[in-house]
């Protein structure tokens, strides 16, 4: 049997653990639609404050590093970049300590809070006067970003109920999916006429309806009983965690590396204009969002068949895109419609691999996901931006992203052979030597 691809529901896919309480009362359909609605809303905002950034990196660089940019402005747009990556940063901290802050809290109560959080970060990145205070509230935006989502993912995959993993995975992803699709081009295009200071303060007020929307539709969910910190700690000392972190931290680093600095590679790789900007993140997050949608079907069928068949597609888009960055814009901005595609299509699967290791540490399972993909969103935008400051010009952070993919594909593959082999081993101990049983779980005798 594949562990990888058991059935077995997560944690609280149908209710609470009876260390929770009781079961949720059942909630018509029509309430159900309107409270995954909200938290998709959450996503929405937190995908536009993310991906904006970077279609509008030029824009941040031109007001608050100007003198670097008359200077040096391939230097100034790496410099830029930092804010990017103290965003990813935000959320690598984030995520593991609020999930373990608040482990005796409701699930309901603390998707509200995170989400006032999420709003007051981002209202401060529209309003600092400096680069260095601007950079600092991109790092307090990202701070709740994971836990949102880990929350998220959970709430939605108690409300779809057993069987409906994946799906209900994708459902809480999908406001970050249609954020790239229609919010982060038509936010980017705003802040081309408006500024960019006035795009975070649009994505603040998107925080505030999301706060309202859960506080009217979520169904309140009881704190958990007897939970306690060191409990959640428990999943940090599986090994398995750490390597599908990793995973995820090198695999999907390369995606950020050319996202990060889509905008000049349109313009002065491809030769676009800086209008034709939101159009190919139009193509981002229609890959984005049929990726997303495509990767919870399919990591409800088989979660090890997700991650080796997509991987590979995910690797092969970056080489296309590669080679035809140059050609025109219509092949590029369809070649990074692949990249989004395939990306977003293993993060299902990332996640939940990761709630699965993590059993009953489900919320910082589900957080540390996130973490995970934006250490790869820091690692990809530190080195696109440092290949560009060298001087290797705006192809360069292509190439880097290759190499990143097909690590992380090797590292996928020697996991699963090595939980394969382990299982093998597990199988012919236990037919050498018939356990003893106590109850459900197997006991080896002393001495094997």
């Amino acid at each position: 049997m594949n562990t990888l691809d058991s059935t077995r529901p997560l944690p609280d896919a149908a209710g609470p653990s009876p260390a929770d309480g009781a079961r949720p009362a059942p909630i018509a359909p029509a309430r159900r639609r309107l409270a995954l609605l909200a938290l998709a809303l959450g996503g929405f905002g937190i995908g536009a404050s993310e991906f904006v950034s970077m279609g509008l990196l030029p824009d941040i660089a031109g007001t608050l590093l100007g003198e670097q940019m008359v200077a040096d402005r391939e230097g100034g747009i790496a410099t830029a970049g930092h804010a990017i990556t103290a965003y990813a940063l935000g959320v690598v901290v984030g995520a593991p300590v609020l999930a373990l802050l608040s482990v005796r809290w409701s699930r309901t109560t603390m998707i509200v809070a995170l989400a006032a959080a999420l709003a007051v970060g981002t209202a401060l990145s529209g309003l600092m006067p400096t680069f260095e205070l601007t950079v600092a509230a991109r790092f307090l935006a990202g701070v709740p970003h994971g836990a949102y989502f880990g929350v998220a993912s959970l709430l939605a995959a108690s409300l779809m109920g057993p069987g409906n993993q994946g799906k209900g995975i994708a459902l809480a992803l999908s406001g970050l999916t249609v954020a790239n699709l229609a919010g982060v081009p038509l936010l980017t295009a705003l802040g081309q006429v408006a500024g960019w200071r006035a795009v975070y303060l649009v994505i603040t007020v998107i925080f505030v309806v999301t706060i309202a929307a859960l506080l009217l539709t979520v169904p309140r969910q009881a704190a958990p009983k007897g939970r306690r910190m060191i409990d959640e700690l428990a999943a940090l000392r599986r090994l398995q965690l750490w390597i599908v972190m990793g995973i995820a931290a090198i695999g999907f680093a390369g995606a950020f590396a050319v996202f990060s600095y889509i905008a000049d590679i349109t313009t002065h790789v491809t030769g676009a204009p800086a209008s034709a900007v939101p159009w190919v993140l139009v193509a981002a997050g229609l890959g984005m969002t049929l990726g997303n949608l495509a990767g919870g079907a399919l990591t409800d069928r088989s979660l090890t068949g997700t991650l080796l068949g997509a991987f590979p597609v995910y690797i092969a888009s970056l080489v296309l895109f590669l080679l035809v960055s140059e050609v025109s814009l219509v092949a590029m901005s369809l070649a990074f419609f692949l990249v989004n595609a395939t990306n977003s299509m293993l993060g299902p699967a990332m996640q939940t691999w990761l709630i699965r290791i993590a059993h009953r540490s489900e919320v910082l399972g589900a957080s540390l996901n996130h973490a995970a993909f934006n250490v790869a969103n820091a690692i990809g935008a530190a080195l696109g931006g440092a290949v560009i400051a060298a001087g290797l010009g705006y192809r360069a952070p292509m190439v880097v992203s290759i190499v990143l993919a097909v690590v992380g594909f090797a590292m996928v593959g020697a996991t699963l052979l090595a939980l394969r082999v382990r299982a093998r081993r597990t199988r012919a101990l236990l037919a050498a030597n018939p356990p003893a049983t106590t109850g459900s779980i197997p006991v080896v005798t002393a001495g094997v």
